[in-house]
């Protein structure tokens, strides 16, 4: 043998083992084998787990790229079928081996595994290629699911109909989009809070679907969705897509389509311009949520604070959005939440924030009444426009004596005017479960933690001596702030007995299919925590109320705190809530 073809012969032996595994004339292609159906079974779980089987199918899309599920996902032809509607087609393969690819029939050994609830072979010992053939059909579906949909899991399918982006909170953590037949609303917004709140809730997480990215890495970069980027726009809540086409699995306690192809954008919920200034003779107020406006030591120093921005460079860029957002819509006073309550000194929050509004804006203070908590309400006003009438108060008496956050009262007046309106501010207790103990625990009922200290706070708000303010000037009184409920949820309908009634409820209700104005998105459940509560007296001079959509329909990644850069990002997602603007007759 001379010396060429000894070097021929070792970089062979070099490199056939490395090659794909092929059909050849003693290949097992088309022999016998157990039918994918009969590994998943009819059930949620195979009864064939842990058994080493062989099943032969087409290789319907491959996740084995960097990044990727680490495998691919297998169905059986359609000739091939059980023809048992209840029964899955397809299964997920668990293997880094480069063997076969999208379009090609692979016959698989391996053992069955249900890994948090997909049905999947691993420990795969062979793979055979067997040729090339036509994809299964793609399965016609639409949501909502009419059963659980297990009897499609790791197989084909097309929806039928456009999706609504109902959750964009993971896009740039995980970029998923949670999507629904319609868009979603939160129960509690029209039904009374008991068992059928708590299905209702239910059955809406239950009718989704994630569009996820075919990868299982954190912080995807580039952002997958919309597929031309975010530079170009945003993906918001309430959107459309169109043209979905993938594999269908389960994963990290979801439903997820594994798309096969881009799909269709649609912008069915598009950004809108601030509402226009009011008349000249009415009075606009306006409430935020400022998700956590801290500043530091008000110099630039002391980051990060408890809450809020990490840094200074952070913090300049939540003041800047937040001021675009405060100023936009034109207001005259405006009711601030989750501001810092760190005094009223020349360095503290609310200065900052006057000071970034401009000359005009001045602040209302209540040294000594703002309780123990990190956050307070606070009061500001244009002093060109309106002027503070007799003295700030906070109530600190009943549930505000030695917890939460001191609802603050102030009359105004036009400065050209007598007529006052008393404008409260109050901060509710979150639905957060920490530290929840008896009757504050989820009762199921559809209000989350802490219904009962919410509902003890707005008594304590209706009986506050001085609310209905009856003076000879008196317009009436508007409670507008965070009450941390939904429109039928305890702490709201006692206040509407107590004579105080949403404005923004007044003019447009939301109902079990439609609510168009809101100020919160809480797991893809749309709804209002943020209210404009106007008193008997004060009712018949509110001419217009409304939110503007300007935060909670955007994704986070969009929020001052986020490492993605947007060119000229405006006011859009300043906070995690939209504010309610309310326009009296005074």
């Amino acid at each position: 043998m001379n010396s060429k073809i000894r070097r021929y012969s070792y970089l062979c032996f070099l490199i056939l083992p490395f090659l794909p595994m092929a059909a050849t004339a003693e290949s097992a292609c088309g022999k016998p084998a157990t039918p994918i159906s009969e590994v998943q079974g009819t059930g949620p779980a195979s009864l064939l787990t842990g058994k080493t089987v062989t099943v032969e199918g087409i290789l319907t899309q491959d996740s084995r790229s960097e990044g990727g599920f680490g495998g691919f996902y297998l169905q059986q032809a359609d000739h091939q079928t059980d023809n048992d509607p209840t029964t899955s087609e397809a299964l997920f393969v668990y293997t880094d081996r480069k063997v076969g690819k999208t379009g090609m029939r692979l016959r698989v050994t391996g053992k069955v595994k249900e890994y948090h609830g997909l049905t999947e072979l691993v420990a795969v010992r062979t793979i055979d290629m067997c040729g090339l053939e036509a994809l299964p059909a793609a399965m016609p579906v639409t949501l909502p699911w009419t059963v659980d949909p297990e009897h499609l899991e790791n197989m084909r399918v097309t929806f039928r109909q456009p999706l609504t982006v109902v959750d964009n909170y993971n896009l740039d953590r995980y970029g998923e989009l949670a999507l629904a037949g319609a868009d979603q609303i939160q129960p509690t917004e029209y039904l009374t809070p008991g068992e059928s709140a708590h299905r209702a809730s239910l059955r809406n997480r239950q009718h989704r679907v994630l569009l996820d990215d075919n990868r299982s890495i954190r912080n995807p970069r580039p952002i997958p969705w919309p597929p031309e980027g975010l530079s170009s726009g945003s993906v918001r809540a309430g959107d459309q897509i169109t043209g979905l086409t993938g594999v269908l699995d389960y994963r990290f306690d979801a439903w997820r389509i594994q798309p096969a192809r881009e799909p269709v954008f649609l912008d069915t919920n598009e950004r809108e311009p601030a509402p226009e200034s009011p008349p000249g003779d009415s009075v606009r107020i306006m409430t935020l949520n400022l998700g956590n406006f801290f500043n530091g030591d008000g110099r630039g120093g002391e980051f990060p604070t408890t809450r809020g921005a990490k840094t200074w460079a952070e913090f300049q860029r939540q003041q800047q959005r937040l001021v675009q957002t405060l100023l936009a819509p034109d207001p005259d006073i405006l009711a601030v939440t989750e501001l810092e309550n760190d005094g009223y000194g020349p360095h503290s929050s609310i200065a900052s924030l006057a000071d970034a509004l401009g000359s005009p804006w001045r602040f209302v203070s209540t040294p000594g009444q703002d309780g123990d908590d990190e956050i307070r309400t606070g009061l500001l006003y244009r002093g060109d426009r309106v002027r503070t009438i007799g003295e700030p108060e906070r109530l600190t008496s009943g549930p505000f004596a030695s917890a939460g956050r001191p609802p603050l009262a102030q009359d105004f007046s036009r400065v050209d005017g007598e007529t006052t309106v008393k404008v409260i501010v109050p901060h509710l207790k979150s639905k957060s479960c920490r530290g929840a103990r008896g009757d504050n625990r989820d009762q199921a009922d559809g209000q989350g933690c802490y219904a009962s200290r919410r509902t003890d706070e707005a008594q304590a708000l209706a009986e506050w001596p001085g609310i209905d303010n009856e003076g000879p000037d008196s317009a009436g009184t508007l409670i507008i702030g965070d009450l941390n409920s939904y429109a039928r949820e305890h702490p709201i309908t006692m206040l509407a007995r107590a004579g105080f009634v949403s404005m923004v409820h007044h003019f447009h209700p939301c109902t079990e299919t439609s609510c168009r104005q809101y100020t919160y998105r809480y797991r893809g459940e749309k709804g209002s925590l943020d209210y404009a509560l106007a008193s008997e007296t004060m009712k018949p001079r509110v001419v217009g109320a409304r939110t503007w959509l300007v935060n909670s329909d955007e994704p986070r990644v969009f929020g001052y705190q986020s490492d993605y850069e947007v060119d000229d990002q405006g006011p859009w997602r300043s906070s995690d809530h939209n504010p309610v603007i309310v326009d009296l007759e005074l």
